[in-house]
């Protein structure tokens, strides 16, 4: 694998995001660790793949606003070169509830959160990877949910919704731009112990839906980072708008 190939993980400092920071950066890969706000966590997963001598940085951006993308994505331009790779994996939920009872802020905090992040960040990458403007090509892999299939209703209907819309631009864009070098590909993970749980309000919630699960466990943060990089690699070169089921059967 090349040691020129650069990443740019969103939401890259904690669970499924950092998980695929140390994978990536054990296959050469040069890495950005993006975060929102917990400087400390993204710094402790850059630090500990300095320690094992790959090159990796920190970069905080709100990656839901457009100058800060392209700020992201300049910084990386000038400390690790040209992006090859993108992971839009940032993504947020909000306490469970039910949709009559949510508010438009919450509604709009999700969707600009989860999906305008990742039209603005496939943007600047297409931009740089482009075989139409002189790039060399390149991959991204969106983080979708298995929410998006399944519905999270009396949950998280908002954030599943947000991640049909990340499906439909996986499609999307994967067509646009099949003939420029880039591949688009989707992860859709299912129950998986990160911290997101904690965040809607239920630290538990993947132990207590475990018996729904088809293979009765929920999913380690590690296993989604593996088929987030085999979607990257050269051994999926002739895959693009497909759609890899991280859920355990489900």
């Amino acid at each position: 694998m090349r040691s020129d190939r650069v990443v740019i993980i969103t939401g890259g400092s904690r669970g499924i995001g950092a998980a695929t920071a140390k994978l990536l950066a054990s296959a050469n890969y040069h890495v950005c660790v993006n975060f929102l706000s917990d400087d400390a966590a993204a710094n402790s997963v850059v630090s500990t793949l300095t320690a094992a001598g790959s090159t990796a940085i920190a970069v905080q951006a709100d990656v839901s606003t457009e100058s800060d993308v392209v700020r992201l994505f300049k910084t990386v331009d000038e400390q690790l070169g040209t992006v090859t790779a993108l992971v839009n994996n940032v993504g947020i939920v909000r306490p469970q509830m039910r949709v009559e009872d949510m508010d438009a802020n919450r509604i709009n905090e999700i969707f600009k959160t989860n999906v305008t992040s990742a039209f603005l960040c496939c943007r600047e990458a297409v931009k740089r990877m482009s075989t139409m403007h002189g790039g060399q090509g390149g991959s991204i892999v969106n983080v979708s949910s298995a929410a998006s299939r399944i519905g999270a209703a009396g949950e998280y209907v908002d954030y599943a919704a947000s991640k049909g819309a990340i499906d439909t631009l996986t499609r999307g864009l994967s067509l646009e731009v099949a003939g420029e070098g880039i591949r688009v590909n989707c992860v859709r993970p299912g129950f998986i112990y990160t911290d997101m749980h904690a965040d809607g309000g239920e630290p538990g919630r993947v132990d207590r839906l475990a018996d729904s699960i088809p293979m009765k466990r929920g999913g380690e943060p590690i296993e989604v980072a593996n088929s987030i990089m085999w979607l990257l690699s050269d051994e999926a070169s002739y895959i693009t708008g497909t759609f890899v089921e991280a859920a355990g059967g489900r």
